[in-house]
Parts: structure tokens; C-alpha cells; sequence
């Protein structure tokens, strides 16, 4: 079997050659290794690339799979962290100018729980700096850019994971979403992206909006981020807000069909403005997901956009990290980033006050809707992807990223669980997702539905895209 062939694998079917012999390990990261090699320099996903671990890891696993000791079912299967995840020997420069370069002497919950799965870390992934924004740029790294179009952006702040998910380098990545970070870039780069309840898959250190951040997979199937959350969705002592009583098997329910299923569907949730050609591919799927079962009916949670609420956290946790930082540091920060926190400087603690109990509110009546619904649909974010090293879509006149992404934060305010599914491409051939979100602890049933979907509508991929071509590759 040739390394090509590999390199499109998904989890389930490299676990399949690793037993049997056909293939191994060894191979399969070595096949991951010529795709970074491939495409890396176009997309810019990876920002640190560990070849000589990650082949030493690929071998122990190929020496286990041989022997019959394999750790888990994702033993030798190539998988990347973001580069807001320490991982021991590797740098975790989170995209800033203020952060050293050196290896981390430490493993994040993930990365630990995947090193003893046996998982081969290929290495990390780009981010804005500190996860700040929705699109993925830095001044140490540069930009990522879309797989489908070089000249658009990935989405954020998970864009380097989302980028290398597209094109297969690697078949498990690990992002983060604190207000949409995995969705977002997970419907601009045309893959399945996961957001778990909070708590349930767990993260030390804890960024510093810890209520609002959630981290989870991005991948090309369902099947493999459950695969992967039955590694990294564990509790972990060291999270103070990790929570038990996740699935043992996050993939239980996978196959099931949804026929009965009662979907919500909501094109705007009441509030939002949405780009055409989104709004028609996400209805068509809401006619597609009818046509598997669901009872798709369309309507609103009923509640007014909550932008204010979310910025008053967000820019809060803005002003923290700038006013940890020294004077000189502060200089190297992202100036968008620095004028967050600068408008934090005008709030008080009675507006986090009322923030957070209207945060509380806003999650009291999804948890009720969900009592009536299944699950809500909406789109997963109401644009297009637009031009590099831009932070909102250029001539809108919008100033900040939470206006263009209005479906997102409102789950993470939430804490619920939702997914970012494809569902289509526009008519100049860029992906656009749905999003699926459900009540607490509702997990299995977003993957259910969602892999339901997918197995029905198949995405598709720019594998044989030749990226060398020029700067457009759709």
C-alpha cells in the first residue's frame, strides 16, 4: 500500500491495516508527514513539526500493534495539538511574541491522554495570539490560510487545526472554542468540528475566560472525533471546572438513524444577518435532514442577541492578560487584542454583575427549549470566508469578529454542547457549515445526527488540489 494511499485514511481504517499487518504506524505517520511536506508551505497550519518524535513514537506503536499490545483503538494514528496546549518537549508559543520559545516541560490533559493512547503527535497548530480572535494570524508565524482558496482565511482561532483536518495532515486535531474557535474554522475549511459540553473534556492550564472555553476535535468524520473524544473526553483532577459522567463510548450512538428526531431549526436565531449563499446551502440541508427523518420545524429560541453579555467576559479576560503582562511585553501584544482590553477599562463590577446573571438567563431558556427540541440548527457562522489578515470581512464596516459569527458564543455562554457539520459549497466553491447544538450533556446526540448526515451527504475534500498552482485552488 503505498504512502499516498495512507495519508487519506481516516482512524477506523488505518486501525483495520494496523492489525492485520497491511500497514503500519510507521508508515501512516510517515504518509502524514509527506502531506505537512506537501502542503504545509501554502497553508501554513503547522507552526512546529516534530519529525524525529514523531517517528519514534510511530515506531514504538508499530513494534505494540506487531505484538498484539496496542494501547487503544488510535494507537499510531498521526494527531496534532493546538499551540495553546503544552505538550512535553514541544514549544507552546500561543502565537505570541511575549511567550518563550521553549520546550514545554509539561503535558496538557490532551496531550497526556493521547501519549498514552499511543497517538503519534505530529506536532502543533497555528493560532491567533492567544486564541483571541476568530481568524488565524500572529506576528511570530503569519497567517493560515483557507485550503480551498489561499487567499481567504481558515476561520479561528483553531484555523492551523481546521486547515491541516482538510488536508489530511494528520486525521485527529485538537482545537479549542471559547466563543467558536472549532466551529468557525471548521465551516470556513469544510470539516466536522466538535464542541463538547464544558468541563467534559478537560484543559489545565485554563485559558483566561476558563467558564467559556471548551476544547475538542477537529477531523473529517464523526467517527473520528468520537474516536478521539474516548481518548481526551476523561475527567482530569487537574481542571478545577473538569466534570464526570461522559460516555464510555462517545460513538454509542452513531448509526442509529434519526428518524423522530425534533430539530429546531433557526436561520438567524432571531437577530442575526446572513449571507445568502449560507442561508440557501444551510436550509438545503435542513431539507435534507427532513428527508432522513428528523422533524425539522423552523423557529427562533426567543432571545435577543447576546453580544454585550459575551464581550463584557471577553473583554474582561482581555484586560487580565494585558495588565499581567510588563510594560514592555505589552508592547508586542496583538493591538487588537490590546484594544479589547482597553474597553474593558470601562466596565464595572456591577456589569459583570449583570453579565453574568443574564449569561445565566440565556441558559435557563435554551435548557428549556431543548426540553421541546431535540436539538437547533442554525448556520455556523453568517459569512463566507474573506481575505487573509483581515479580522472581519472587509467593506461591512463591523468591528468586531463576534458580528460576523453570531450562532457560535451563545453556546459557549451556555456551556451546551454544538458541532459545525458541511453541508455544501457556495457557487464559487467555498464550504459552508450547519450547526447543531443541544442541551448539557445532549453530546452523543450531535454526533448521532451529525454522522447521520454526512454518511448520507458526503463532504469532499481538496486532497489532489494542487496547491503550487497559484494563490486560488478552487
Amino acid at each position: 500500500m503505498s504512502d499516498t494511499d495512507l495519508g487519506t485514511m481516516d482512524a477506523g481504517q488505518l486501525r483495520q491495516l494496523f492489525e492485520s499487518g497491511a500497514a503500519s504506524p510507521l508508515e501512516a505517520t510517515r504518509a502524514a508527514l509527506e502531506r505537512i511536506d506537501r502542503f504545509n508551505d501554502r497553508v501554513n497550519a503547522y507552526v512546529v513539526v516534530d519529525r524525529e518524535g514523531a517517528e519514534a513514537a510511530a515506531e514504538a506503536s508499530t513494534r505494540r500493534w506487531r505484538e498484539g499490545r496496542a494501547l487503544s483503538r488510535i494507537d499510531g494514528v498521526p494527531v496534532s495539538l493546538k499551540d495553546l496546549t503544552e505538550s512535553i518537549g514541544l514549544p507552546a508559543r500561543k502565537g505570541s511574541l511575549t511567550e518563550s520559545d521553549a520546550p514545554c516541560e509539561r503535558d496538557s490533559p490532551p496531550a497526556r491522554m493521547l501519549r498514552e493512547a499511543g497517538a503519534v503527535i505530529l506536532g502543533k497548530t497555528n493560532t491567533p495570539e492567544f486564541g483571541w480572535k476568530a481568524i488565524t494570524d500572529n506576528r511570530i508565524f503569519g497567517a493560515t490560510a483557507n485550503p480551498w482558496d489561499t487567499r481567504l482565511t481558515p476561520g479561528g482561532s483553531s484555523g492551523g487545526a481546521a486547515a491541516a483536518a482538510a488536508l489530511n495532515m494528520g486525521v485527529l486535531h485538537q482545537g479549542g472554542d471559547s466563543g467558536g474557535s472549532i466551529r468557525i474554522p471548521a465551516s470556513f475549511c469544510g470539516v466536522f468540528g466538535f464542541k463538547p459540553t464544558f468541563g467534559w473534556v478537560p484543559e489545565w492550564p485554563r485559558s483566561k475566560e476558563a467558564s467559556l472555553s471548551h476544547l475538542g476535535p477537529l477531523t473529517r468524520t464523526v467517527a473520528d472525533a468520537a474516536r478521539m473524544l474516548n481518548v481526551i473526553g476523561r475527567y482530569d483532577y487537574r481542571d478545577p471546572y473538569a466534570l464526570r459522567g461522559q460516555p464510555d463510548d462517545w460513538g454509542e450512538e452513531l448509526g442509529q438513524g434519526i428518524e423522530g428526531m425534533r430539530i429546531a431549526y433557526s436561520p438567524t436565531l432571531g437577530y442575526a444577518r446572513v449571507e445568502s449563499e449560507v442561508a440557501e446551502c444551510v436550509r438545503q440541508a435542513a431539507c435534507r435532514l427532513a428527508e432522513l427523518g428528523a422533524e425539522v420545524e423552523e423557529v427562533d429560541p426567543g432571545f435577543e442577541s447576546p453580544i454585550r453579555i459575551f464581550n463584557t467576559l471577553w473583554f474582561t479576560a482581555s484586560l487580565a492578560l494585558y495588565r499581567e503582562h510588563g510594560e514592555r511585553q505589552r508592547r508586542l501584544l496583538d493591538s487588537g487584542l490590546v484594544a479589547d482590553a482597553k474597553r474593558a477599562e470601562q466596565l464595572s463590577a456591577l456589569d459583570m454583575f449583570y453579565a453574568l446573571k443574564e449569561r445565566a438567563r440565556l441558559t435557563e431558556k435554551l435548557e428549556h427549549f431543548n426540553q421541546c427540541y431535540h436539538l437547533v440548527m442554525t448556520p455556523s457562522v453568517a459569512v463566507r470566508p474573506f481575505p487573509l489578515n483581515h479580522d472581519v470581512p472587509p467593506g461591512t464596516g463591523m468591528r468586531d469578529w463576534e458580528e460576523w459569527a453570531p450562532f457560535s458564543y451563545p453556546f459557549n455562554l451556555s456551556q451546551q454542547p454544538a458541532a459545525s457539520v458541511p453541508c455544501g459549497f457556495t457557487p464559487s466553491g467555498l464550504p459552508v457549515g450547519f450547526q447543531l447544538a443541544g442541551g448539557k450533556h445532549d453530546d452523543a446526540r450531535i454526533l448521532r445526527v451529525s454522522h447521520a448526515y454526512l454518511s448520507a451527504f458526503p463532504s469532499r475534500f481538496p486532497d489532489e488540489l494542487d496547491l503550487s498552482r497559484g494563490d486560488s485552488v478552487v
